[in-house]
């Protein structure tokens, strides 16, 4: 997988774990763990792609 492609997959995921996110605010029966769980897993994703196009 080149590097232009992985940025890509990593951003696409990044989305969609952000969609998630919002949608987990919007149903009250959301434990708190999952959603910081899901947070950490944005924010590794985030700096995962920018140390890809630093590299780049």
């Amino acid at each position: 997988m080149s590097l232009d492609a992985r940025i890509q997959e990593l951003q696409r995921k990044h989305d969609e774990l952000d969609k998630e996110i919002e949608q987990a605010f919007t149903h009250p029966s959301i434990d708190d763990l999952d959603l910081a769980d899901m947070k950490r897993k944005k924010l590794q994703m985030r700096d995962e792609i920018e140390q890809l196009k630093a590299a780049s």
